[in-house]
């Protein structure tokens, strides 16, 4: 590992002024990805600046009745909290997806959506990657790529990202509030992580040197019915290899509203449009489930060996929404 600077920040101006705008800095929340990156030379940062004791650790009401949650909210707490529970199950249930009870602990909603792919050509240092070094190549693309991308992929980059929490906030319409030197700022998360084109290095639309300070969801009444599921390769924690953060309004047999988006399946969270417009204003019928899954699926480009995420995450899709479709009937 390469030797570090180590700060610790006591306020949010003060933790930008320590990073500046220095390529070789990182700000370290949990550490939960971080220090593994640092530990096999992903990562190399001269500095570390600490933030988890800034005091962006709250989760409020806002005044038009969604929630901002801080930063350095841990994903135990956000998983806990009865306002997460009650407006949005799918992001409580996508974080108990996400990793062990000490994990949860330990992780920042900061950094969980800050965290790199597990592509394991991206983490072994000895191989090729165009995220770690830009036109060094995609050995994944021939290579082992079971786990990997079948929409928004490119020539350039097949890796997944490997968030759940993202997956659900995604799903109703978060957005990610950042503090620079020039001020704060804010994106939607539908526009925070980048497309993957010719440029897999470039993860974010965040300005350098910029610290999340928080994510704020907007008030979405649909996501009080919604839910998250996520299939692995075992039962214990693992990664995804499909998943889904879902919510539907049925009312007199017609889908009124939906809100879906997956993960597991390209470079970012992936909010499916194109299912939402079929699914809004037809009957709520398995058929209508298929042809939204079908019309998301279309654009899919799976590689040799992973195609059959196709047929999970349709599946996933007309299961999810018939039990959600039940359950509004009740």
């Amino acid at each position: 590992m390469r030797e570090f600077d180590y700060q610790r920040a006591h306020d949010v101006t003060g933790a930008v002024a320590l990073l500046g705008t220095d390529p070789d800095a990182r700000y370290l929340g949990g550490g939960t990805n971080l220090v593994d990156l640092m530990k096999t030379g992903v990562e190399r940062p001269a500095r570390l600046v600490d933030v988890r004791e800034l005091p962006l650790d709250e989760i409020e009401t806002t005044p038009e009745g969604g929630l901002r949650i801080g930063a350095t909210v841990t994903n135990g707490d956000l998983a806990a909290h009865p306002e997460v529970r009650r407006r949005y199950p799918a992001l409580a249930q996508a974080v108990l997806a996400g990793a062990s009870g000490q994990l949860r602990n330990m992780a920042t909603v900061g950094g969980n959506l800050l965290q790199r792919t597990r592509c394991g050509y991206f983490t072994d240092v000895t191989q090729p990657c165009n995220k770690r070094i830009s036109g060094s190549g995609c050995p994944a693309i021939e290579g082992e790529h079971r786990n990997h991308a079948i929409l928004g992929a490119s020539d350039h980059c097949v890796a997944v990202h490997p968030s759940d929490m993202a997956v659900a906030l995604t799903a109703f319409d978060a957005v990610v509030r950042f503090e620079t030197a020039d001020g704060p700022g804010q994106v939607p998360l539908a526009g925070f992580y980048l497309p993957v084109g010719d440029t897999p290095h470039r993860e974010t639309a965040l300005p350098p040197g910029a610290l999340i300070t928080g994510v704020t969801l907007p008030p979405t009444p649909v996501a009080a019915r919604s839910r998250y599921r996520k299939v692995r390769e075992r039962a214990s924690y693992a990664f995804a290899i499909g998943s889904l953060a879902a919510a539907l309004d049925v009312r007199d047999g017609v889908v009124r509203d939906a809100r879906l988006a997956l993960g597991a399946v390209a470079s970012r969270p992936w909010r499916a449009a194109a299912a939402e417009r079929v699914l809004t204003g037809a009957p709520a019928t398995a058929e209508t489930y298929a042809a939204a899954a079908d019309a998301e699926l279309a654009a899919a480009r799976p590689l040799p060996h992973n195609g059959y995420k196709v047929d999970l995450v349709r599946n996933l899709v007309v299961a999810v929404l018939t039990e959600l479709a039940e359950e509004s009937a009740r």
